[in-house]
């Protein structure tokens, strides 16, 4: 699944295409695992709205529209396999795409999700996502986060209502770069470590993001081009393989059902 670098990606890179365009019409498949809400709904609201803004909120793209001065929200989550292009109209259409937005410029901005865990909805006031940003949070917020919690940091890491945006990959990446092992519980961690661990989480996302993000199964930005960062990971998806500083195989366990990679000897 897109985590918060590939969704930032994709995000800036439909808002650098699409802001400030009209939204002519509006096509979709009507596949019902797709819409959060009725697609009518989304094809009304849509239909006729000015494109102001696209960005980023946890893992979710947020499409900031307004239409006679009223405001309304489109928002894109792009589940396992989903990807958002701004097409030509003379671009084949691929399979299992479920939304198509033709825009003023005479361009098309397409969601394509094969395995339909994608979602696509409309809010009329402005979403916030269901946790803090790690790209932003102060310090002494991101401390208070973990404090007096039982589950391993790896599993906290992944909580959306804690933190939004942070997947698999950035917590493997950023425990590692933090020296800390992915079971440590979280309210027992010390103030230096947490204090480690925000640094890390940050520069790892904001290397992920200048990189555009890890292309490890389907993602790809907005032009269809996959991203770099997985180049540069240290212990994610490397089971068995040197750590890339002390030359230890990085080994694999499950925590909290997903799988989990880090240096035995780099991580404490």
């Amino acid at each position: 699944m897109p985590e918060l670098p590939e969704v930032e990606t994709v995000a800036t890179g439909v808002h650098q295409r699409v802001h400030g365009q009209t939204i002519l019409s509006v096509e979709t498949s009507n596949k019902p695992q797709t819409f959060k809400s009725p697609p009518a709904e989304i094809a009304e609201v849509l239909t006729g709205s000015r494109i102001d803004r696209v960005h980023r909120v946890g893992k979710t793209i947020a499409i900031d529209l307004s239409r006679d001065g009223h405001p309304a929200h489109f928002l894109v989550h792009l589940g396992m396999t989903g990807r958002l292009l701004v097409s030509t109209p003379d671009t084949p259409v691929p399979p299992h795409t479920h939304a198509i937005l033709t825009l003023s410029s005479g361009k098309q901005l397409r969601f394509v999700d094969p395995r339909r865990f994608g979602r696509l909805w409309v809010l009329r006031e402005p979403y916030t996502g269901p946790g803090r940003e790690p790209l932003t949070i102060p310090l002494e917020d991101f401390i208070t986060l973990f404090r007096n919690r039982k589950t391993p940091i790896k599993a906290a890491l992944l909580n959306q209502s804690l933190l939004h945006g942070v997947g698999n990959i950035y917590a493997d990446e950023a425990l590692h770069h933090a020296g800390i092992r992915p079971r440590r519980h979280a309210g027992r961690l010390t103030r230096d470590e947490l204090t480690r661990l925000r640094t890390a989480l940050q520069k790892v996302l904001k290397q992920a993001i200048k990189l555009g993000g890890s292309s490890v199964s389907d993602y790809v930005d907005a032009e269809g081009v996959a991203g770099f960062f997985q180049l540069h990971h240290r212990v994610y998806s490397r089971t068995g393989q040197p750590c890339r500083t002390c030359k230890t195989p990085i080994e694999r366990i499950v925590i909290a059902g997903r799988s989990t990679h880090f240096c035995p000897t780099c991580q404490r």
